[in-house]
């Protein structure tokens, strides 16, 4: 289509979006990707492209659809499709035969459900604008027919996974959550075999309620406690209760169902995000780490409580507080058990200084430095991950009045 010939007024935008959400509310998710390339190339775009986050964070791979260019997957580490999604920020190519290749992020609030991928001849600012608002409505879309769809489940898993791994995918939250006082992202590994291991928050009016959580053993067994434990926290979380009720509810659940000899780790947490105020209680749990400046400085030492299950008194909380920009990183413990070359554990040592060396790098967003460890830390084991190894950050940005901190 000639550019001469393509309205991008904002009027003509506000149109073209209202079409598009009007046309999807009813349409079948199968032919929510052709529409899509169908309204984009009203405005001149062609080569339409939607690339979805495969299951183990490494991957931006094509949703195959009518109309839509598939292509092959894209690398998350080392490619302009993955620098748009890991900054959630627009990235622009121009095409060595004319036309700019123009990569938007989906972002669904601040979770990020892929990448819009789309050429057009010329891009002025008021084309950036629809784009951007394109993409979010696309996000929206998304999400919304995900729901009722394995269509998109489908196309982002890479290799057959386990059982318990699908239970514990569907029990997960947003891998990324973002406000401006406070990041959160997670990664779960092996993706496609994970059982035991689960994170989950929820932002409750200025309280942040975090949990992570390994559930002993392997497999199916794993999985099913680990869902009962989320299943416990997120009903005690829902009454309102304090951490140590969380625990004591968690507890109960987790021994009646499965009785005294199973058990379930986890780090529990409150983030008052106006004030950097951060509650804590560690059931067994590897210590979080306190990284400031790009650098770990200590652990985040609480009183260690038994693990859910084994009938522990109520726990005490132990209580920090941040400064802006702090940040800190839940791990379960296949992290540092996984044996390296000649049978030595990775340790609590080698974590950290894979923590230390991401400073030499220009700082990113909290999703796209977990991104970056985890791929570090995979490569300091030499690609094995033989349990369950999660990763879990917090990045508090200081209170929305005046980004003020007491030292801790």
């Amino acid at each position: 289509m000639g550019e001469a010939s393509v309205d991008r007024s904002e009027g003509f935008g506000e149109r073209l979006l209202g079409v598009l959400l009007d046309r999807a509310q009813l349409m079948s998710p199968q032919l929510i990707a052709p529409l899509i390339a169908e309204e984009v190339a009203r405005i001149g775009g062609r080569d339409v492209s939607i690339l979805l986050q495969d299951y183990a964070q490494e991957l931006l791979v094509p949703l195959p659809g009518r109309k839509l260019h598939v292509g092959q997957p894209q690398p998350v580490a080392d490619s302009s499709a993955g620098r748009a999604f890991l900054l959630a920020d627009v990235v622009e190519v121009p095409q060595a035969h004319g036309g700019v290749r123009m990569y938007l992020p989906l972002l669904d609030g601040s979770d990020h459900v892929g990448v819009l991928v789309l050429t057009l001849d010329t891009v002025g600012d008021d084309d950036r604008r629809l784009l951007r608002r394109l993409a979010g409505l696309v996000a929206d879309m998304l999400i919304t027919k995900n729901a009722y769809t394995d269509q998109f489940f489908q196309a982002r898993r890479r290799e057959p996974m386990s059982l318990s791994a699908e239970m514990q995918w569907s029990l997960l939250p947003p891998l990324a959550m973002s406000v401006p006082q406070v990041e959160v992202a997670g990664i779960l590994e092996p993706a496609y075999r994970v059982a035991g291991d689960s994170f989950d928050y929820a932002l409750n009016d200025s309280i942040l309620h975090m949990a992570v959580i390994d559930a002993m053993g392997h497999g199916l067994d794993a999985a099913t406690m680990a869902t009962v434990a989320i299943g416990a926290y997120r009903h005690a979380r829902r009454v309102f209760v304090s951490l140590e009720e969380k625990y004591a509810f968690m507890d109960s659940a987790v021994s009646r169902q499965f009785g005294p000899d199973h058990f379930v780790t986890a780090q529990l947490m409150h983030l008052n995000i106006a004030n950097g105020e951060l509650e804590m209680v560690n059931a067994g749990h590897p210590a979080p780490l306190l990284i400031r400046d790009g650098r770990v400085v200590r652990q985040l030492d609480s009183a260690t409580t038994l693990p859910v299950g084994f009938g522990g008194e109520l726990p005490q909380i132990r209580q920090h507080v941040l400064r802006p920009g702090d940040r800190v990183l839940c791990y379960t413990d296949g992290i540092i058990e996984e044996h390296i070359a000649g049978g030595e554990p990775f340790g609590e040592d080698r974590l950290i200084q894979c923590v230390n060396r991401l400073a030499e790098e220009p700082p990113g967003r909290v999703r796209a430095d977990v991104s970056r460890l985890s791929r570090a830390l995979k490569a300091e084991r030499g690609g094995s991950t033989s349990d369950d190894a999660t990763l879990f950050m917090i990045e508090w940005h200081g209170g929305a009045a005046d980004h003020l901190a007491v030292v801790d």
